[in-house]
């Protein structure tokens, strides 16, 4: 399986529109952050991609991406959603039909109020919308050959979807990890989590919070995403414990075969 950084920024992404900040200003291709997302390449070659952000387009250009088999959201905020029409492109390069959106209930009924239209449009639109077709995510369930288990998780006051495959874990967007999720992510050898910030902040993890996270669950590696212009990258991982560092874009790791079955 291999999982790759489409993006590891804040909804604003970096640099931010008007800032000269020094990160904002780097000429350090790390520190230039499209909006957080991954794709995951499945061992059966599904390509599944999690969240559709405002950057999609510009991220499938720069990673050349040309095939999305489905779509694994973990929640419904605009810099997770706002790229989804983009999907149309690849529905058309896959030689039409429909792609499987999946999501819990709150995400796939806001999916459906914003998007109506790519969910209900009369079959003589043809390609001209995204054809797609919802599945809410309350259990495990599977794409393909491999099985996502979702992970409960807090993002302010929001229960939302962090998700584990084999034995890879990406929680974006967390603040919080309940009780019952902490036996999910047992025996991690990758572990992505989001890090905003040095300072803290009420719906994400700070940098401090995120290390203290991934020390208790203790993966052998942690990569840290959806980082404002507040974390340069070099810097930054200079002063991470071992065996921790800032994602960034275009980052691609490669992890153990998954078996069905093995991800809970």
């Amino acid at each position: 399986m291999q999982v790759t950084f489409l993006g590891t920024g804040t909804s604003q992404g970096v640099p931010m529109i008007g800032c000269a900040c020094d990160v904002c200003r780097s000429s350090d291709p790390a520190d230039k952050r499209f909006r957080a997302s991954i794709v995951v390449t499945q061992d059966d070659g599904m390509q599944v991609l999690v969240d559709t952000t405002p950057d999609l387009r510009s991220q499938a250009l720069a990673c050349n991406l040309s095939r999305v088999d489905a779509v694994v959201y973990t929640h419904s905020h605009a810099d997770h959603i706002f790229g989804l029409d983009e999907l149309r492109r690849f529905i058309a390069l896959r030689g039409g039909g429909t792609m499987t959106v999946h999501g819990d209930a709150h995400t796939i009924a806001e999916l459906r109020r914003i998007f109506g239209y790519a969910f209900s449009s009369p079959a003589e639109l043809g390609g001209g919308v995204p054809r797609l077709v919802p599945e809410v995510v309350s259990a495990p369930f599977a794409i393909g050959g491999t099985d996502w288990v979702p992970v409960p998780i807090v993002h302010g006051r929001r229960p939302i979807h962090g998700y584990r495959i084999g034995s890879f874990a990406y929680l974006t967007d967390c603040s919080h990890v309940p009780d019952e999720s902490w036996a999910l992510l047992e025996g991690l050898e990758v572990l992505v989590i989001g890090a905003l910030r040095e300072r803290a902040h009420p719906t994400h993890f700070s940098l401090p919070e995120a290390v203290a996270a991934a020390q208790r669950i203790g993966a052998r590696q942690t990569l840290f995403t959806h980082m404002c212009h507040d974390l340069g990258h070099a810097a930054t991982n200079a002063r991470l414990p071992e065996g921790m560092a800032l994602a960034y874009d275009g980052l691609s790791v490669t992890l153990p075969a998954t078996r069905p079955g093995a991800s809970a």
